[in-house]
């Protein structure tokens, strides 16, 4: 299974700034020393042709010539740098790169990073510049059509996950009915001023696993009643976890585990290819964040396997006994 990066390109953020950007360094050091299956990618930067497709000219000059507004800054949450510009379109870009792969035959692949949900077409918002899905699902859009004349529109479901609501990707796609968004969220955290989603499910705060599966699993059924999609963009948010600092409901290990097998397998029983990304993620154990999305990934190797069988991993008793740690430990 292949999975894009672009931990690289680091934003010197001032002291104390509460984005955990060393995350992202981090999951691709445990994925390439525990999980040797998942085969890691440079990304490539998103074109402005690319961005353009869900972004004004002027919003997407900004970012690139460093001339945003300083009260646009302080809404995205960084100040802008050379570091910052280029990131954003390689976080776009991996993406891009992860549908490419899904589409064409490999049935999962994903983006070590993304999930910018909060990115409008206009403006970026809480810690999001370009909006990567939203961008990746309108090219997937343009290559089908150009490689599939006669075959209509792929029709795209994005299924957010992360605990705050999609509010961007959803004001992008409040007319596109090729589009389906889906968001399940918390209902009084970030961000405060929500858009419409074609599907919303708010959480209260203190949620815990049973709650939010079944309602996940409601979620599911009514965007299958309403909606047959082609591709799955899934952000796979790891701020549902009770470890959260900003995420304010109470997921274990083990509920988390389960939402992404509960989306994976949805995904699979129809066929569907699925790109993850990783969106967000503010453990107060920075460690206990990553764990989560790790446990992402075994499950995606899993359902990777189904895919092409002969690919299937094998988990070692190191591996393993390494997941049941934590899945056992306190956050």
């Amino acid at each position: 299974m292949q999975a894009f990066y672009a931990d690289h390109f680091v934003l010197p953020l001032p002291a104390g700034h509460r984005f955990p950007m060393a995350k992202y360094a981090r999951l691709r050091e445990r994925l390439a020393r525990e999980l040797p299956h998942v085969e890691l990618r440079e990304a490539q930067p998103a074109s402005d042709g690319e961005l353009a497709l869900v972004h004004t000219p002027a919003y997407i000059e900004a970012v690139r010539s460093g001339t945003l507004a300083p009260a646009a800054q302080r809404e995205i949450g960084f100040p802008w740098s050379p570091a910052m510009a280029e990131r954003a379109r390689r976080s776009v870009g991996a993406t891009v790169q992860a549908c490419r792969r899904a589409l064409g035959g490999a049935g999962l692949a994903a983006n070590l990073a993304g999930g910018t949900h909060h990115a409008y077409a206009d403006k970026g918002s809480g810690f999001c510049v370009f909006n990567d899905a939203a961008v990746a699902a309108r090219l997937m859009q343009a290559e089908h059509a150009r490689a599939n004349r006669a075959r209509g529109m792929l029709r795209v479901a994005i299924v957010d996950l992360d605990v705050h609501q999609g509010n961007g990707t959803a004001k992008i796609f409040a007319h596109d009915d090729s589009v389906f968004t889906l968001s399940l969220h918390g209902a009084k955290n970030f961000p405060f001023r929500k858009e419409s989603s074609d599907l919303d499910v708010e959480l209260p705060d203190g949620c815990g696993d049973a709650e939010y599966l079944e309602s996940l699993e409601r979620a599911l059924e009514e965007m299958e009643r309403r909606f047959e999609p082609g591709l799955v963009i899934y952000l796979a948010g790891a701020d549902p976890h009770e470890g959260d600092r900003l995420g304010r409901l109470k997921l274990s290990f083990d509920g988390m585990e389960a939402r992404d097998r509960r989306v994976m397998d949805w995904a699979w029983v129809r066929r569907l290819p699925l790109a993850f990304v990783m969106a967000g993620g503010y453990g107060t154990d920075m460690e206990a964040t990553v764990q989560v999305q790790m446990n992402t990934y075994r499950t995606a190797l899993e359902y990777q396997g189904r895919w092409h069988p002969m690919s299937t991993p094998t988990l070692t008793a190191a591996t393993v006994g390494d997941a049941t740690r934590w899945h056992n430990a306190a956050p």
